[in-house]
């Protein structure tokens, strides 16, 4: 398993943090910062799944005019995890 430490820009959250297992599904999401109880939330929804598939999902979502989100982050962190 692979552990992975992302410091997100444009976002509330300051850290990204998970696992991909040799399958390359999402293990251990955790935020630093940002909205608490979505971010958890977020976290039980990816336990297990497939990486790339939630990359997909996740990426272009916006929060308010940033033009990015801590879930848009996300799918960034997976994407240079998964290349």
């Amino acid at each position: 398993m692979e552990h992975i430490t992302f410091k997100p820009k444009g976002v509330c959250s300051v850290q990204i943090d998970f696992d991909i297992d040799d399958d390359k599904n999402l293990h251990n999401l955790g935020f630093t910062g940002g909205c608490n109880g979505n971010l958890k939330a977020i976290g039980r929804l990816v336990e297990g799944k497939n990486a790339k598939e939630i990359a997909d999902i996740l990426r272009g979502n916006n929060c308010g005019m940033r033009g990015t989100s801590c879930a848009d982050q996300f799918a960034k962190a997976i994407d240079g995890a998964l290349n």
